[in-house]
């Protein structure tokens, strides 16, 4: 796992050494081993590196054998090996064992059609001085970030935005159309960032940059169908396709441990890996502290377990410095855990496997249907989703808004799901956005116009009302949020998260699952949780999905912490985003108890810590607070 960052300008030789120095300075935190630089009349990449692989001969760049094109990679291939073998016998020559090597000798020998090949989670550029020409790619499902721009005549990238703000060329602006959006779904929710012309390269993309121009492009997504499959047999697959991405995820030549959760999916993944170490972490002795849970099941199936319990005090301390990993704001309440987690599992080790994934390709979230504890509604509804789609349509329009128990179910359920779901938050209502908005902010896209966009390619397809929420979730809620937090704040302690849930060929399966055995009337994710039950007891491969359980109700009615976030809302910035004296009414209602809008107060802090950080005091790493 690294990072990378590099550029594309005329400078002379020696100014591009210099700036390629400072970008890679400050992503340290993502390779802390060694560095790397290469640089010549157009082109500048550079390289930090934390040795997981090939410890002693994968250093970076990596040169083909005429040293006419240059690599620098952030990511792991798991298929590497028998891919290395192929472009031996095909005449290439190594000079690693690294899978760095293995993608630019695939590059050579397949062009773009090297990314139908490869099993992995990835960000790469290859220079090729001899047609001045740079190639780059992001991996199937977004798991490493790629961010670019293009400003003042330089074309620049890295995998964190901060590398790029300090190249000379970078012009800092806050974009105005992002902070709207991000109130609705509390992460980055736009292609551009809340940096004014940086973007990130979408997860499937690839991109080719030659003479001023950037020409991206499109080489894999998910197909959802639908299949007649028989249940132990899929459930087979399932297991075996799990077992067998596990597997892969554990190649390294270090040691590779596991987060581990009350949750069946990290417990799935670590029940099969079975990792000499797992991890776990929580706050205080009571219901937000899964970690107790993550004891029991460590014991019962005989692994290692490190836990720690979080104070609040901790979690405000670092919070500035969180906003600042993540380079831009997301209000994800397991922010906070994730980086402590992190930390404590890099005092031991450099690999960790965690179970995002699971949800999205299996079904795993209760909004994608399950909003009824009444099985008679439940099954009503599913009678009912067997109608042709106009009848089902027609009855859930009628549902909407009644007020009679399981309304809402059979809406969200029988509608379309391009009309009732727009992912996994939903903060802020458009219109709460836009009165608490002053008016420089309100004019962003729409809500609809950034989930349609996604929809679009789906409508018409056939797949099931569900399927498309899944859809939906992959190219929004993972890519914006989930990967977003787990790769800034695992590296922000130099570890490296590998997702075996999150594979492309588990991919290949989850695709065609039928719908019916995605969510049913007994569970989420029914037919993983029938996989995890070989490997679990039934009160973790069936139990209900939590989350990271973050206290944050709590600390908005403690005096110190609400002292501290209103004396956020109270700074003389605040009023060129917000309508400071109803920013001021909301906190103080819900400090009185009156109303529970802890995630739109948290929402909003969020955002302006990471405003703080990045604006007022210019980017700078902040150091941990002082809480009184």
């Amino acid at each position: 796992m690294c990072g990378i960052a590099g550029f594309i300008n005329d400078a002379p030789i020696d100014a591009k050494r210099s700036v390629l120095k400072r970008m890679t300075d400050i992503i340290a935190h993502r390779g802390p081993d060694s560095e790397g630089h290469y640089v010549d009349d157009h082109a500048a990449l550079g390289f930090r590196r934390l040795s997981i692989i090939d410890l002693g001969g994968g250093d970076q760049p990596i040169y083909n054998e005429d040293r006419s094109m240059a690599i620098t990679f952030n990511g792991e291939i798991y298929n590497y090996q028998p891919l290395r073998k192929q472009l031996i016998d095909l005449g290439h020559v190594f000079t690693t064992n690294s899978d760095t090597e293995v993608l630019l000798h695939g590059y050579e020998q397949w062009g773009v059609g090297l990314l139908d090949r490869i099993r992995g989670m990835f960000a790469f550029v290859i220079w090729d001085s001899a047609k001045q020409e740079l190639f780059g790619a992001r991996d199937h499902f977004g798991i490493k970030p790629f961010y670019y721009a293009t400003m003042n005549g330089t074309f620049m990238y890295a995998s964190e935005i901060k590398s790029m703000l300090v190249h000379p060329d970078f012009v800092k602006r806050l974009n105005t159309q992002a902070l709207k959006p991000y109130m609705t779904f509390q992460y980055p929710a736009i292609p551009e960032t809340f940096f004014k012309g940086v973007y990130k390269l979408k997860e499937g993309h690839y991109f080719t940059y030659r003479n001023g121009v950037m020409d991206i492009h499109e080489y894999w997504d998910p197909a959802f169908g639908e299949t007649k499959r028989n249940l132990d047999d899929l459930v087979d697959d399932i297991d075996r396709t799990v077992v067998d991405s596990v597997a892969a995820h554990q190649i390294a030549d270090v040691e590779v441990g596991s987060f581990l959760s009350s949750g069946v999916d990290s417990s799935y993944v670590a029940a099969v890996a079975r990792p000499q170490h797992t991890y776990s972490i929580g706050f205080g002795n009571g219901s937000y502290n899964e970690s107790q849970q993550a004891k029991q099941l460590a014991d019962i199936i005989h692994l290692n377990n490190t836990s720690e319990s979080l104070s609040g005090e901790e979690a405000f301390e670092y919070f500035p410095q969180i906003q600042w990993h993540l380079d831009e704001p997301d209000s994800n309440p397991s922010c906070v855990p994730l980086f402590f987690l992190s930390e404590l599992a890099s005092r031991d080790l450099r690999v960790v496997l965690s179970g995002e994934g699971a949800d999205e390709l299996f079904a795993g979230y209760i909004d994608y249907g399950v909003h009824t504890k009444s099985k008679v509604i439940k099954v009503v509804t599913r009678m009912l989703g067997h109608l042709p789609r106009k009848a089902r349509y027609a009855i859930a329009h009628w549902a909407k808004g009644r007020t009679f128990h399981g309304a809402w179910h059979l809406y969200a359920n029988l509608a379309p799901a391009e009309e009732s779901f727009i992912g996994q938050a939903r903060v802020f209502a458009e219109s709460e956005a836009s009165a608490l908005l002053t008016p420089a902010f309100r004019d962003a896209p729409s809500v609809k116009s950034i989930v349609d966009s996604t929809y679009s390619r789906v409508r018409g397809s056939g797949i099931s009302e569900l399927k498309k929420k899944q859809y939906l979730d992959l190219h929004q809620w993972m890519p914006g949020d989930i990967l977003l937090k787990a790769d800034k704040l695992t590296m922000a302690h130099s570890l490296e998260l590998r997702v075996p849930l999150l594979d492309k060929e588990l991919m290949g399966v989850a695709e065609k699952v039928p719908t019916k055995y995605l969510i049913n009337d007994s569970n989420t994710k029914f037919a993983f949780r029938q996989a995890a039950a070989r490997h679990l007891p039934k009160a973790w491969y069936d139990r209900e999905k939590l989350g990271f359980p973050v206290p944050i109700r709590q600390w908005l009615r403690e005096d110190k912490y609400y002292r501290l976030v209103r004396g956020v809302f109270e700074r003389d910035y605040v009023p060129r985003f917000f309508d400071q004296k109803a920013l001021l009414r909301m906190i103080d209602d819900n400090y009185a108890g009156k109303v529970d809008a802890r995630r739109k107060i948290w929402t909003v802090y969020s955002f302006l810590t990471w405003y703080d950080v990045y604006f007022v005091h210019d980017g700078a790493k902040p150091a941990p607070l002082k809480i009184d």
